[in-house]
Formats: structure tokens, C-alpha cells, sequence
């Protein structure tokens, strides 16, 4: 079922250039999408008004990265090869990629911990627009025959996991704590330029 998913989407991509051509120029800037999402929002969301998105970018980025963390001890463990090296006749490969372990796949652990942080601050519009662009990106990297489906869907669970373990007292608490300092410390750094942008003088 897994080779037989991974070898159906990447052959509709093979002979859909209109799909797979958009899809391959997304998944290969999506981190740096994701995790740049985070680090505006946490620069532009300032002072009191801002805290609350602030920390929900703060705790996404630190979902992340704890999402990765895990993701990084399996493959020390389990070395599951990807698709285009398991088969190499049988799948077209559209993106160079480093022949590591497929499973989990980076990227799904990262953008689902992302989207369930935002989610779990009840930011609902954002969490869903990310969640949709989180699902076109995970059905990319099977399709683009870099992962099967169940690499998606274990790094997915491990990045949804990650995110709630994040949530639960006291984690919040001190990820609320280290956003609210470090942005007191940025907001006075950048008052001088982004306070005139915010509020400009009137003539």
C-alpha cells in the first residue's frame, strides 16, 4: 500500500507537468517558508498588543525544533531508505536529494508542529491557511518521490505530539516567559525604526 500510493502520485506528477512543476518550486523553499513565517511574525508582533501572536510564533518555532530533535534519534536508529534510492527504476526523481533516511520526514515533522502550536493558541484563520499549505507540502514530498506515505504520516504525529507537549504546563509557561523577555529586549532594539513606521509624524 505504501510503495503502491508513492509510485501512483509520482508517476501523476511525471506526466502532469502543470502540477508537479508549482508543487516542486513550493516544497523546495516550504521550510524556509515556514520557519520565516515564524521569525516575521515574531518580529512584527511587538509590545503588548503583539504578545499573544508573538508567543504563538515563539512556541510553533520551538515545536519545531523539538519535532526535529525526536526526528534526528530515529534515524540514528532506523535507517529506512527513500523511495528513489529503495527503487531506482520506479521512481522519477525531480529534486536532487541526499540519499538519508526517509523516515521521518523533516518536513512534515516541522510544518505539523507549526500548525498545531498555532492551532492550540487558538488562532484559528492562521492555523488553517498553514494547514493547508502544511498538506500540500506533505502530499508534494510523496509525490516528488523523496518519501512514502507513512513517512509523512509518522513525522506529522510526531510534530502534532511535540507541539501538545509544548502546550502543557509548565513548558507554556516558560516558552511564554522566554518570548515575552527576548521580545522586551527586540522591541526596545527596534522602537527607534519600527516605532516611526507604526506611527509616523504628521506634517
Amino acid at each position: 500500500m505504501d510503495w503502491s500510493v508513492s509510485h501512483s502520485l509520482n508517476h501523476f506528477f511525471y506526466v502532469n507537468d502543470g502540477v508537479e512543476d508549482p508543487v516542486l518550486e513550493y516544497v523546495s523553499l516550504a521550510i524556509i517558508l515556514f520557519l520565516g513565517m515564524c521569525l516575521v511574525v515574531a518580529a512584527f508582533a511587538r509590545h503588548e498588543r503583539g504578545k499573544p501572536v508573538r508567543r504563538t510564533a515563539v512556541a510553533a518555532g520551538f515545536s519545531a525544533g523539538l519535532a526535529l530533535l525526536i526526528g534526528k534519534i530515529i534515524t540514528q536508529f532506523y535507517d529506512r531508505p527513500r523511495p528513489f534510492v529503495a527503487h531506482p527504476h520506479a521512481i522519477h526523481l525531480f529534486l536532487a536529494h541526499a540519499p538519508d533516511a526517509s523516515f521521518p520526514s523533516d518536513h512534515a515533522l516541522a510544518s505539523a508542529a507549526i500548525v498545531t502550536a498555532i492551532l492550540l493558541r487558538r488562532y484559528w484563520g492562521w492555523g488553517l491557511f498553514v494547514l493547508v499549505f502544511t498538506a500540500i507540502l506533505d502530499f508534494g514530498r510523496v509525490a516528488l518521490g523523496l518519501h512514502y506515505p507513512t513517512d509523512v504520516l509518522g513525522g506529522a504525529a510526531i510534530g502534532v505530539l511535540s507541539a501538545l507537549v509544548l502546550n502543557l504546563h509548565p513548558l507554556r509557561d516558560w516558552i511564554n516567559a522566554i518570548s515575552d523577555f527576548v521580545g522586551g529586549i527586540w522591541d526596545r532594539i527596534t522602537d527607534p525604526v519600527l516605532g516611526r513606521v507604526a506611527s509616523p509624524r504628521r506634517a
